[in-house]
């Protein structure tokens, strides 16, 4: 009974794994605005994220300076100074203030249901790319309205269980792992052979380290494929992959203490069997 036991625990253990990593990273990762805004802070230099920046604003922005004749003339400058501007650390600087304001709203939307998409508002961009042109003297630049041009990024149905699926993951942020930490050392304790009991957790470890690798993917998937046809797929994927890296780093941790455990563990059984 001791050795069922000790196996029960060890398969809960390894479905709590994915879980946990989860819950841990929806609480303290997308849950607090630094690590969400640290986390898409180094999209500012991605091609993919920058072009759709750039090319978002400078739609937006095109035709609503009035130059008269010029304006075929103005538009091609506001373009130029826009990719220009992507390059520098003002931009990054404003990118993270609207990554920062991107986060209250996406809050916003899962704790009062109001909105269906995780979008960026590129005002800050803006207001940078037209102060630096009037303070470079460039004609009709203080035209330029400051408006709210948003971008974006990801659309998602059924806000509802969306809503309450990230609140639960909240509330279970710390708790899952602590209970999957405890099933582990449980299962080692119950068990008449120890060594055998750590090793499967140590193997326990890796697979669900395995299963989590394989549910971010598969997410991955699945949400570039049910994004509408007017979003950007790389600048989408880039999001996907800045927002979950701490899950994809978790699961090399922990496969990585997994597999290092079980083989401590059998190499300490086979030196007591050597005379």
């Amino acid at each position: 009974m001791r050795t069922i036991l000790s196996a029960v625990l060890i398969v809960l253990m390894t479905l709590l794994v994915p879980a946990s990593a989860v819950a841990y990273w929806a609480d303290r990762e997308l849950g607090d605005a630094d690590r969400y805004t640290a986390a898409m802070s180094p999209l500012a230099e991605d091609p993919a994220v920058r072009s759709v920046v750039v090319t978002q604003a400078g739609r937006a922005l095109s035709g609503q300076i009035d130059a008269g004749p010029f304006q075929s003339g103005v538009d091609t400058l506001l373009g130029e100074a826009l990719r220009s501007f992507a390059g520098t650390p003002a931009y990054r600087t404003a990118w993270d203030a609207a990554n920062r304001a991107a986060h209250a709203a996406f809050l916003e939307a899962l704790t009062t249901g109001h909105g269906d998409a995780v979008t960026i508002d590129l005002a800050p961009v803006i207001a940078q790319v037209k102060g630096e042109l009037v303070d470079d003297g460039v004609p009709f630049a203080d035209r330029i309205p400051v408006t709210h041009i948003s971008v974006k990024v990801m659309e998602y149905d059924n806000l509802g269980a969306l809503r309450k699926g990230f609140h639960m993951l909240q509330i279970t942020g710390i708790w899952l792992p602590v209970l999957t930490l405890f099933l582990a050392a449980a299962a080692i304790a119950v068990s008449i052979r120890r060594r055998s009991a750590v090793i499967a957790t140590g193997l326990g470890l890796a697979i669900g380290a395995g299963l989590l690798w394989v549910a971010v993917d598969l997410c991955r998937r699945l949400t570039l494929d049910d994004l509408p046809a007017d979003i950007d797929r790389a600048a989408a994927g880039a999001v996907y992959d800045a927002l979950t890296a701490f899950l994809r780093t978790t699961s090399w941790v922990v496969l990585a203490v997994g597999l290092a455990t079980a083989l401590a563990a059998w190499l300490t059984g086979r030196r007591r069997r050597t005379p």
